[in-house]
């Protein structure tokens, strides 16, 4: 039997300890991860073994030689110009691989059961087996959704927690037949999950997947390699351990030494030829290289040191990670998560605090505190983005230091000599912000065209009128008024997309920041036609005689942040008197209920003027709240079918986008017009994606969201959409009251529940598997259908909290009640049950 042992990975979540070896290098108890796996491999039958090698294949090489020691036959594949994927690598061996073959990954840990999953593959007479995992975190990975058969049925590579409907995980490890390596093109980068396996459900191959019950980590991070040693001493992985038992639960390799004043806990490990001093504490979890000195009075409290490493008198260790040949001096104390690279040496009394990574081969100077990585700042949040952007708690997540860095990580990502926007609501916690990020981007030689004070609209709107690349723009996060948020935007003025977000992170974590020369650093140029080019590109695409012959009176609530407020000035260009209310600005942005009070108010004043509406705007331009003649507000659903209904009466026929949890009153509008709806991911980013890549698209989004009008610009903007509300109002010969009252009207309800992150997989897993395959829709959560057209309930984890959203849809709203009811009851039942002793 042969297999191909991928081993090309760079790790580099895993600096610095994977800054000089491959990531399959990386020991476990002392032992390559890559070695693990050839002994698993071994242990199967498989004898050939094909090892596909891209960074630092010279450590593979003379580390395992031919496999004359592992008891395989071991050659090498260099990917030697550009790396190929973990597809693409096993494609250029497709000479050599005539039979059904095994494909593992090289930089997991793993006891899998190869024998058995293979017999399955054959059973199934499949063309591919995908190795299953069943796990409690499954969105670092990716998710595996099987049918009853368990053939794979759908993949979802790293999905947010809104995609999550199963726990089961790839692997890595895949069983193939030859010839489903046809579907892939030679000398090309390719991977499993994103290019293979999608070709060959496409082409309806025999595609399963195999649930393997064994021990599996992928050691993707810090903490999964920690939490890797503990299970290997632990026996929660099968391993063939090299080390006797000295005492039980401690293993002690040949020519160590232990002082018999030495307190050992275990379990413990400790390598050949070691020196253990004195009074030295070896806590439980604690593993030991070769060759390494532990000397007097020391502290390892599950430490994890590599091979040829000094630990002086009396120092401290608890839960951090030495590479090959540290050395640290007397009394040095090093914190929970800390990593040091190879050949550092940390001189007497320094401290690393916890969390700080230092690269290899650096100077820790007597005394030193070390609380920043070594290169430049702090070690942060395993993620920046969020749906939208980066956002956290106004000055204490996001800093001046941690804007400085992020505007850094961006500016690393572009060209230097590059362009980019910068703009912000009136707020004096985004002034500060902004000012940061542009410090950080001049620093990586970009230069910034500052909009200053502007509204989401308008900021958006100019990224494709001047020469720039994308744009920043910071604000008070709508939803969570405390927090700051952070918006990125592409030349287009839409979201930037998750691959350059991605790169950002990438960036940010790692370090990889570009810092230019003195003459090279970034300009700022600050842009004062943002206004009249809006002014004109908002008046452009509105019927100004029709307006002009039927004026209106509009009342306008600003709710204390006039960074949105233009619309009065774009509105007299039409002769429509606005009536503006709380314009002044206020640091603190209104609560709920004051939000509330003051669209009651707002009402009154509508009602007493006669106005023909009135508006409450918020998100800084992007979203608004609407209120009839008589000062009652719409709700939500109801304005998006109004919106809907101007568009299509203006453009029959035309297609508007909208979250999938909206109501099917839409589709009901729809039918009027002869309109088309396209359903997608109720979130901004994809609403404005959908906006951009599906043809003839009149108008996107909600009456939660906001909404999108392409014609206009790719993002929300409130302030248009009441122009052309404006505009639909004078179409029509009936007042708004009366329009509303003609809308379909549908039974529609959203519940939000608690349920442990840990938990979402399985709970998605069992409501798929409980319910016929024709009833279901998963494109987005799990979408159950009733008996008739229009009953239907979407299940959707919340992609940013550990919460379950329900939404309800029917005629009957009897049948809302009923079904909301009842699977509150059972989620809940679930939850409880899972969760008790």
């Amino acid at each position: 039997m042969r297999a191909v042992l991928l081993a090309g990975g760079l790790g580099t979540r895993l600096r610095p300890l994977t800054c000089d070896r491959p990531k399959p290098m990386v020991p476990i108890l002392n032992r390559p991860i890559a070695a693990h796996i050839l002994q698993l491999l071994q242990r199967h039958g498989y004898q050939e073994i094909l090892a596909t090698l891209y960074y630092h294949p010279e450590t593979i090489q003379q580390y395992f030689q031919q496999g004359q020691d592992w008891g395989v036959d071991l050659r090498y594949v260099l990917e030697a110009d550009r790396p190929l994927g973990t597809a693409g690598s096993v494609k250029n061996l497709a000479g050599q691989l005539r039979e059904t073959f095994l494909v593992a990954s090289g930089d997991c840990l793993s006891d899998f059961d190869l024998t058995a999953a293979l017999a399955w593959h054959r059973q199934q007479q499949a063309i591919a087996t995908v190795i299953l995992a069943t796990v409690d975190q499954p969105l670092e990975f990716g998710c595996v959704v099987c049918d009853r058969q368990q053939r794979i049925i759908r993949l979802i590579e790293k999905p947010d927690a809104s995609e999550l409907i199963s726990d089961t995980v790839n692997s890595g490890f895949y069983i193939l037949e030859p010839e489903a390596l046809d579907y892939l093109p030679l000398d090309e980068p390719s991977d499993f999950a994103t290019h293979l396996l999608p070709r060959l459900l496409a082409a309806g191959e025999v595609v399963t997947g195999y649930v393997d019950q064994g021990y599996w980590c992928d050691i993707g991070n810090r903490q999964a390699y920690q939490r890797a040693q503990l299970d290997a001493l632990l026996g929660r992985v099968q391993l063939q351990a090299d080390h006797p038992e000295w005492r039980p639960g401690i293993y002690v390799g040949e020519g160590s030494t232990i002082a018999s004043s030495a307190q050992l806990e275990p379990p413990l490990w400790i390598g050949r030829h070691c020196q253990i001093g004195e009074e030295v504490q070896l806590k439980a979890g604690t593993v030991i290289g070769d060759e390494s000195r532990v000397e007097a009075g020391a502290c390892l409290d599950r430490a994890v040191i590599w091979n040829r490493v000094q630990i002086g008198q009396r120092s401290h260790l608890e839960g951090c990670v030495l590479a090959d040949g540290v050395r640290l001096e007397r009394h040095v104390q090093i914190h929970e998560g800390a990593v040091i690279g190879s050949g550092c040496r940390l001189q007497e009394e320094a401290q690393v605090q916890a969390e700080v990574r230092i690269w290899p081969r650096k100077q820790v100077e007597a005394g030193a505190i070390v609380n920043l990585n070594l290169i430049w700042a702090t070690s942060a949040r395993r993620r920046l983005f969020s749906d939208g952007g980066v956002r956290g708690i106004a000055n204490v997540d996001i800093t001046p230091e941690f804007a400085v860095k992020l505007g850094v990580a961006y500016g690393s990502t572009l060209p230097p000599g590059s362009s980019v926007t910068v703009s912000r609501d009136q707020r004096s916690i985004s002034q500060m912000v902004t000012r940061s990020l542009i410090a950080g981007l001049m620093s990586a030689g970009i230069t910034i065209r500052n909009l200053e004070a502007a509204a989401v609209p308008i900021a958006r709107s100019m990224l494709a009128r001047l020469p720039v690349v994308g744009g920043i723009h910071v604000r008070l996060d709508p939803l969570w008024p405390t927090h700051v948020l952070i918006e990125f935007l592409d030349r287009e003025g839409l979201t930037v997309d998750r691959a350059l977000e991605r790169r950002i992170e990438a960036a940010f974590f790692q370090e990889d920041l570009r810092r230019v020369p003195m003459q090279d650093l970034g300009t700022m140029i600050t842009v004062s036609e943002t206004l009249p080019l809006y002014r004109q590109l908002f008046c452009d695409r509105l019927d100004r005689d029709l307006l002009l012959r039927s004026p209106n009176r509009i009342v306008i609530d600003y709710a204390y942040a006039v960074s949105g407020a233009v619309l009065p000035l774009l509105l007299s260009e039409f002769g429509c008197d606005a009536v503006v209310l709380n314009a002044s600005l206020r640091q603190q942005p209104p609560t709920e209920i004051e939000r509330q009070s003051l669209l009651a108010q707002m009402g009154q004043v509508v009602s007493a003027i006669k106005a023909n509406c009135g508006v409450q705007v918020a998100a800084n331009g992007e979203r608004f709240t609407l209120v009839d003649e008589q000062g009652l507000a719409l709700g939500q659903e109801q304005l998006t079918v109004l919106m809907a209904e101007i568009c299509w009466l203006r453009r029959p026929g035309g297609t508007v986008v909208v979250p999938m949890t909206s109501s099917s009153a839409v589709e009901q509008a729809a039918w009027r017009y002869q309109g088309r709806v396209h359903r997608c991911r109720p979130t901004p980013t994809a609403l404005m994606a959908a906006c951009r890549n599906l043809p003839d698209v009149i108008l996107g989004g909600s009456g939660e969201l906001g909404f999108i009008f392409p014609e206009l610009h790719a993002g929300f903007d409130a302030m248009f959409g009441i122009a052309r509300l404006m505009e639909g109002l004078d179409r029509q010969s009936r007042s708004l009251s009366q329009w509303v009252e003609s809308l379909p009207s549908i039974a529609h309800r959203h519940l939000t529940l608690s349920c442990p992150r840990n938990l979402l997989g399985t709970l998605m897993r069992q409501l798929l598997e409980s319910h016929h395959p024709d009833r279901l829709n998963f494109q987005e959560g799990l979408r159950i259908h009733g008996d008739r057209s229009d009953q239907w309930l979407l299940v959707l984890p919340d992609a940013s909290y550990p919460l379950i959203h329900l939404y309800a849809n029917a005629q009957d709203h009897h049948w809302v009640e009923q079904t909301l009811g009842t699977y509150q009851q059972r989620i809940e039942q679930f939850v409880a049950t899972i969760q008790s002793p």
